[in-house]
Parts: structure tokens; C-alpha cells; sequence
């Protein structure tokens, strides 16, 4: 669904996220592997798994999967439960990149107002 109005701010499109439940049961099982996968990295490290040359390859490939499993739990979460929105910005012009004001791209007068010009360099978006 997409609105009209352009001011900054405004949602431009906003589309609901699905919530499916077979994703929900999938995240709720990949969390308890999740559980499984840390508590044998936790009791790999306090039984001394580590000091072994095959031990400590071992805790590194279950460091590995608890990344990769979170990252799926986090991949599903986003894909069917955060809605899709996108939010009118305001456009940087390039004059804007330079910390000038529109009026004075083509230079400014040396003997302007000192003020101003360090309230500028301090906050580069100051408006009058």
C-alpha cells in the first residue's frame, strides 16, 4: 500500500509481515538447538576439551554452528515477522556535503558573521 504524501518522515510503503506458524515452530525448534549446541560448547570448555589439538577444533566447529544456527533464527524472524516499510528521506543535495548553506555554494564573504559560521562547522545541518 502506498501513500501520497511525500513529506520527510512519512511511511511510504508499508506491507505486514506474514507470521506464519510453520516459521514460528522453526524458530522455536532452532532455538532449543540452539540450547543443545551451547550447553556442549559450555561444558566442552569446562571439562578441558580445549587443551586437546581434536578437542579444541571440535569447540571452534560448535562455536561455528551456534553462529550459523542463530543467523537462521534471525533470517526467519525478520523474513515473517518485522512488516516491510519504507520511510520518505530527505534527499542530500550536494552542496549539503560541503557544510554550506544553498545560497552560498558559490562562496561566502570573509568578513561574514564568525558566529554562524562556527555554529555551522559544529552542527553542519544548522537551519536559520
Amino acid at each position: 500500500m502506498s501513500s501520497g504524501n511525500n513529506s520527510y518522515g512519512d511511511i511510504h510503503r508499508y506491507e505486514p509481515a506474514r507470521e506464519s506458524t510453520a516459521a514460528a515452530i522453526a524458530i522455536v525448534l532452532l532455538t532449543v538447538v540452539e540450547i543443545v549446541f551451547v550447553g556442549m560448547f559450555s561444558y566442552g570448555l569446562a571439562t578441558g576439551w580445549g587443551f586437546d589439538e581434536f578437542g579444541n577444533m571440535f569447540l571452534g566447529g560448535l562455536l561455528a554452528v551456534i553462529f550459523v544456527d542463530l543467523a537462521f533464527i534471525l533470517l526467519l524472524y525478520r523474513k515473517e515477522f518485522l512488516p516491510d516499510v519504507m520511510v520518505v528521506k530527505k534527499r542530500r543535495r550536494k552542496w549539503e556535503d560541503l557544510y554550506i548553506r544553498e545560497e552560498d555554494m558559490y562562496g561566502t564573504d570573509s568578513t561574514g558573521d564568525a558566529w554562524e559560521s562556527v555554529k555551522r562547522a559544529v552542527y553542519p545541518y544548522y537551519k536559520k
